[in-house]
């Protein structure tokens, strides 16, 4: 009887032991993947933010009487810079889904003020005007990435805890945790091929 009882908490113990290896530490280790991505996506929200600024006054001084797209311009941006986003913005879409929407009106703001500047061309040759410009397409190029990296993270945490054995560990312990939101696109239309005419 003894000799049972002794193989019952062998048996135990190496299940535990195995149940250790098999996937527990994976939905916190995701989760924290997605923190991680999006805070370099908001990194690279702000870097754009604090660049906005300069290329608004350098346009400026070239670009009076275009004071309607520098004020979208302006005012863009500081929408986007008075939203609250928390690492619970992750966990509702709702919220979520506003803020890339504010990102997305600062980027057609940007667009528009683009379209202004090539009607200057003494403002496309300014020196300061073409390091601004190229420092904020950088950005946008970064912006893409840190998106890319966080829509990854997302699908292997959103997978995880929608699998087994991940979905057992959810359900047991990380019932917290909810589906992570994922980026849509924001511009009307983004899906359907722009028409190039000359």
């Amino acid at each position: 009887m003894k000799y049972l009882k002794s193989i019952k908490y062998l048996f135990i113990a190496l299940l535990l032991t195995q149940l250790t290896g098999c996937g527990i530490n994976t939905i916190p280790t995701l989760d924290e993947q997605v923190n991680a991505d999006w805070a370099q996506v908001q990194n690279n929200y702000q870097r754009r933010a604090d660049l906005i600024p300069n290329l608004v006054a350098t346009v400026k001084g070239y670009a009076e009487h275009e004071k309607d797209t520098l004020t979208a311009v302006t005012e863009a941006r500081a929408k986007v810079s008075s939203m609250q986003v928390t690492p619970e913005t992750l966990n509702n879409p709702e919220a979520f889904k506003k803020f890339e929407a504010a990102q997305g009106q600062l980027s057609s703001a940007l667009s528009r003020l683009m379209v202004v500047s090539e009607r200057y061309p003494d403002l496309k040759a300014n020196q300061q005007f073409i390091a601004l410009q190229a420092q904020l397409e950088g950005t946008e190029n970064r912006i893409a990435v840190a998106r890319r990296d966080y829509i990854n993270a997302v699908k292997a945490f959103n997978t995880e805890i929608r699998t087994f054995p991940g979905r057992l560990w959810h359900w047991a312990m990380y019932s917290d945790l909810k589906i992570k939101p994922n980026f849509t696109a924001t511009t009307a239309n983004a899906d359907v091929a722009p028409k190039v005419e000359f």
